[in-house]
């Protein structure tokens, strides 16, 4: 931050991670900054999804730039809704689940809403300003709190009693105020920048998708005959080719999962893949892993390498059809697929790829809301299949290629990275008061 200068005079604050802030700024717990006590929300199901009706907000229902989704909304009978209406600048806390920690601030704009159970409002009163507190939020030294909480206890909860004890650096009013503007200002810009880059990142995807449709149905000789597939969505392919119901190209196993109450089942040396690991082309590793005793007393199964490995049950088959070779001996759990194939497995991982909105087309709905991949259906798609020499061509050219575009999102994916950090820094030293902002010109 050496563009911005410190304040004149300082003293500990008394509070390890907020270090030493300005001599006349304060400390005070959270709870002392509100115009009436934390509350939790409404514990109602998210059932109606009448406009008329104030709307529901859940933490899913907000976006990271703080704004709504539309495809989510519910609504909340103006009765029940009453106790729970929100006000221009209340903050909201999420106090568990996977989003445990994270808080948005309400926005009239948003229209008449009420907030679920899980989330807890904070109103702050008119002496402090809530958007300087919200983003005391936004800053490393609110996540160093969260996590701290998260050591102590064996479950990721927050509760207002904990958010109640919370300690936030506090300047005089008219401060916060200038804080917050000048945050406003210097975060929109960052934002703007983050936005063109992962912008570039979805062309580069684009790109890399459509790279690897063209080369799995088309193939790389331009100049080749071609014939009708017979197939709507597959078009013409090489003359040479042929078309293959999958069924006659594949094995399909699937996985289960140990006992978790079974301590001796996990943390051993075997690799143990589930959803939560395929977000690459390659599975080297796993997050869980399971012993050998799990091996010998369930019925899960050892897997050998070079195996394609896909998801078929899970709420990422809304978007996304994850495909994987595995590279190491791997047991699945019960929402993978583990396929072995006749043809050469990295090009049909990338055949599967390159289909991915075809395999998306057979996914169903099941109990729950869950997505589900119909497999007679997935066994049924008919495939192009060039011979195996040309498989290894074509399998080859695209790692190379594609290889090419995974360097470039590479870096512009540690760009973005270090636009994020730099946020969270300019916010922590701000809401601080390690840096001083009172004299810096907004336009």
């Amino acid at each position: 931050m050496g563009k911005y200068r410190a304040y004149e005079s300082y003293k500990d604050s008394g509070v390890e991670r907020l270090g030493a802030i300005p001599e006349h700024w304060e400390v005070n717990r959270f709870k002392f900054l509100l115009s009436e006590p934390f509350k939790y929300g409404a514990n109602e199901a998210a059932e109606i999804d009448d406009p008329s009706f104030p709307r529901y907000i859940r933490i899913t229902d907000v976006r990271e730039d703080g704004t709504l989704r539309e495809d989510t909304f519910r609504s909340l009978p103006k009765d029940i809704a009453q106790d729970y209406l929100l006000e221009e600048g209340d903050i909201l806390l999420a106090r568990s689940g996977a989003t445990v920690g994270k808080t948005f601030i309400y926005r009239e704009s948003w229209g008449k809403a009420a907030y679920a159970g899980y989330l807890i409002r904070a109103r702050i009163s008119k002496k402090n300003y809530s958007d300087f507190v919200y983003k005391f939020l936004q800053s490393s030294s609110y996540w160093d709190w969260v996590n701290s909480i998260f050591i102590q206890a064996t479950i990721q909860n927050i509760s207002a009693e904990k958010y109640a004890n919370l300690c936030i650096s506090i300047p005089p009013l008219e401060e916060q105020k200038t804080i917050a503007r000048f945050l406003d200002y210097k975060t929109n810009q960052i934002d703007a920048l983050i936005a063109k880059k992962e912008a570039l990142l979805e062309k580069l995807d684009e790109k890399r998708t459509a790279l690897i449709s063209h080369g799995v149905t088309k193939g790389l000789d331009a100049t080749v005959p071609m014939k009708d597939s017979g197939i709507k969505w597959l078009g013409e392919i090489p003359e040479h080719w042929e078309v293959i119901r999958q069924r006659f190209l594949i094995s399909m196993q699937g996985g289960s999962t140990p006992s978790k109450s079974n301590p001796e089942f996990w943390d051993g040396e075997i690799p143990w893949i589930s959803s939560k690991d395929m977000k690459t082309d390659r599975l080297i590793s796993s997050i869980d892993k399971i012993t050998e005793q799990a091996l010998r007393d369930t019925s899960i199964h050892l897997h050998s390498q070079g195996g394609i490995v896909i998801v078929a049950r899970g709420m990422i088959l809304a978007h996304s059809f994850p495909v994987a070779i595995n590279d190491l001996y791997i047991t699945i759990n019960q929402d993978l697929k583990i396929i072995r194939t006749t043809l050469h497995s990295e090009y049909l991982a990338l055949l599967l790829r390159g289909i991915k909105k075809v395999i998306l087309g057979i996914v169903e709905e099941a109990a729950h809301g869950t997505k589900v991949l119909r497999t007679d259906l997935y066994k049924n798609i008919r495939l192009p299949i060039p011979p195996l020499k040309e498989q290894k061509e074509i399998a080859e050219y695209l790692d190379r290629k594609t290889a090419e575009i995974d360097n470039q999102k590479a870096k512009i994916q540690e760009a973005i990275e270090l636009l994020k950090e730099y946020r969270t820094s300019l916010i922590t030293n701000a809401v601080t008061g390690k840096i001083d902002v009172r004299k810096v010109t907004i336009p």
